[in-house]
């Protein structure tokens, strides 16, 4: 189980990227226009420097619904490989079968 502390980050981190997403995509698209004037794409950057840094989506980590694992993560499950193996051995993930040998 992951510490309490890193999985409420980041949930802080989803929320600042919802609610900055607007305003972010708003800024960029005019820092990288090249036919507006040079000191208004300047002024853009600068704005977009002073948003908060938890606002940018690559600041994101991907991690496990149920323990908050930050590391081997499915994607299309949402759930670490552990986890993942618990669920599949105990037969809660359709399709998927047990391998033992």
């Amino acid at each position: 189980m992951a510490k309490k502390a890193m999985i409420e980050r980041e949930k802080k981190r989803e929320r600042l990227v919802a609610q900055y997403a607007a305003k972010r995509a708003e800024l960029k698209e005019i820092a990288n226009d090249e036919s507006r004037p040079m000191e208004e794409r300047f002024k853009a950057r600068l704005k977009l420097a002073k948003l908060p840094r938890n606002s940018s989506a690559t600041r994101l980590h991907n991690r496990c619904q149920l323990t908050g694992r930050p590391h081997a993560y499915y994607r299309k499950l949402k759930v670490s490989r552990i986890k993942l193996r618990d669920l599949g051995s105990s037969g809660q993930i359709p399709g998927m079968v047990k391998s033992s040998w």
